[in-house]
Parts: C-alpha cells; sequence; structure tokens
C-alpha cells in the first residue's frame, strides 16, 4: 500500500457502495479524500466521519450530469489540497431492461451518468494532471462491459465505453506521465441494484446479487493496488468477480 499517503483523490458518486468504502479504505492509508455526489447530507456526514478518526475529507455536492459541478468539485479539491493526484470516476447506475421495454428515461440516465459523467470527469482533472505532468485517472467499468446479456444493452454499451475512453485517454496522455486505469467489477454488495426501474428485472437482479454479492470492500482494495504501484508501472485494466459468479 506505498504510494497512497498524501495523495489527493476525488471520488464521484461517494455518497454509498464504491465511492463511500473506497474513500474510507484510502483514507485510513494516508489519503486526503474529496468526496463528490447529489446526496449532500450523506457525503457530509461521511467526510466528518473520515475527519473525525484523524483523516482528511472534503465533501462537494456534484451531480456528475452537470459539467460545471464536476469541474467545480476538482476545481476545489485544487484549491483545498493544492493539487489532484487521482480522479475516480465511480458514479454510476445500472438500469437492466430488455430494448423492447421502452425505458428510454433509464436509457438517457446511463448514457448521462455512465458515459458523460466519465467524460467530464476527464475534462475537470485532464488540465491540471498536464500541468503537474503527472495524475492517476480511474474509471469504474463493469464485468458488463466484457460481456452482454439479455435487458443489459444499454447498460453494457455505457460501460464499454468507458473502457474505449480510458484506453483512448491511456494513449494520449504519454507526454504527460499521467496513468490510466479500468476497474471492472462483477456482483459486489451495493446500491446499484436498485437503481434498475424494471420490477421484473429487478427481482432477479436483487435475487441474484444476494446469492452472490461480495463485500464493496473487494473494490477498495483494487483500487489501492492500483494507485499504490510505482509511478512507472502502469496497471490499465483489472476485472474481478466472486469466486462462485458464472456470468
Amino acid at each position: 500500500m506505498e504510494n497512497i499517503t498524501g495523495k489527493v483523490v476525488v471520488i464521484t458518486g461517494a455518497s454509498s457502495g464504491f465511492g463511500k468504502i473506497t474513500a474510507e479504505y484510502l483514507s485510513e492509508r494516508g489519503a486526503k479524500v474529496v468526496l463528490g455526489a447529489r446526496r449532500t447530507e450523506r457525503i457530509d456526514a461521511i467526510a466528518k466521519a473520515i475527519n473525525d478518526k484523524g483523516g482528511s475529507a472534503l465533501a462537494v455536492t456534484t451531480d456528475v450530469t452537470k459539467v460545471e459541478q464536476v469541474k467545480n468539485l476538482v476545481d476545489t479539491a485544487v484549491k483545498n489540497f493544492g493539487k489532484i493526484d487521482v480522479l475516480i470516476n465511480n458514479a454510476g447506475i445500472m438500469p437492466l431492461s430488455p430494448l423492447e421495454y421502452l425505458k428510454v428515461e433509464d436509457w438517457d440516465r446511463c448514457i448521462d451518468i455512465n458515459i458523460k459523467g466519465v467524460l467530464y470527469g476527464i475534462a475537470a482533472a485532464l488540465p491540471y494532471m498536464k500541468e503537474q505532468k503527472s495524475g492517476h485517472i480511474i474509471s469504474v467499468s463493469s464485468v458488463a462491459g466484457h460481456t452482454i446479456r439479455p435487458g443489459g444493452a444499454v447498460y453494457s454499451a455505457s460501460k464499454y465505453s468507458v473502457r474505449v475512453i480510458s484506453e483512448a485517454l491511456r494513449q494520449e496522455v504519454k507526454p504527460y506521465n499521467i496513468r490510466t486505469a479500468v476497474i471492472s467489477p462483477g456482483a459486489v454488495d451495493t446500491e446499484l441494484p436498485g437503481s434498475v426501474t424494471a420490477d421484473d428485472v429487478a427481482l432477479g437482479i436483487k435475487q441474484y446479487y444476494a446469492e452472490n454479492a461480495i463485500p464493496s470492500d473487494s473494490f477498495a482494495r483494487a483500487v489501492a493496488f492500483v494507485i499504490s504501484q510505482p509511478d512507472d508501472v502502469d496497471i490499465n485494466e483489472v476485472l474481478f468477480r466472486p469466486t462462485k459468479q458464472q456470468l
């Protein structure tokens, strides 16, 4: 867990699940964490708990579908801590449903959060990292970004997109010594299944997660592994599942 202490880490979707546990995990290892999410009371409480334990955390209300709010998140991190070392594009939803259900609003939200939110994060962090000649941009994909199942067309498309964007970014930022990574989890215990709005699909997903999901600290450990590598080591992709998950 070397190379984490003192780093300034900005995390979107930090009010629960992956974002919350990762903020806590990295803070315990000496990182300064900046939490972005829409639920102000939640991130304020998380930041206070981290600070009360002797860590260093800041909460900034952020809707990742609003480019100016994502920019404010990163700007606030730099204003308070003088730099940004790591951006974790974590905010995401999983609105699974067959295309024939015509859940157009879900499709729009999925694209806005899962794809545009990642792009907005990159747009906010990249100028600082270019100037610093250092930085690390980690984006969250999914096992669904490596495979496809009925009902997952739009969600999988969004998570494939995260991988494509990150790989293009990796190639483009070589002159600036910036590292990039994609982390693709399988079934992990978070609030993500709650974003499924189709009742019949939601029932099946809830049962699947109950039978297969592993704790969310599995994701935090993967993030810490990626960040902790020496600066000349660039871990570009981590794909992990519960041992018993078949999909």
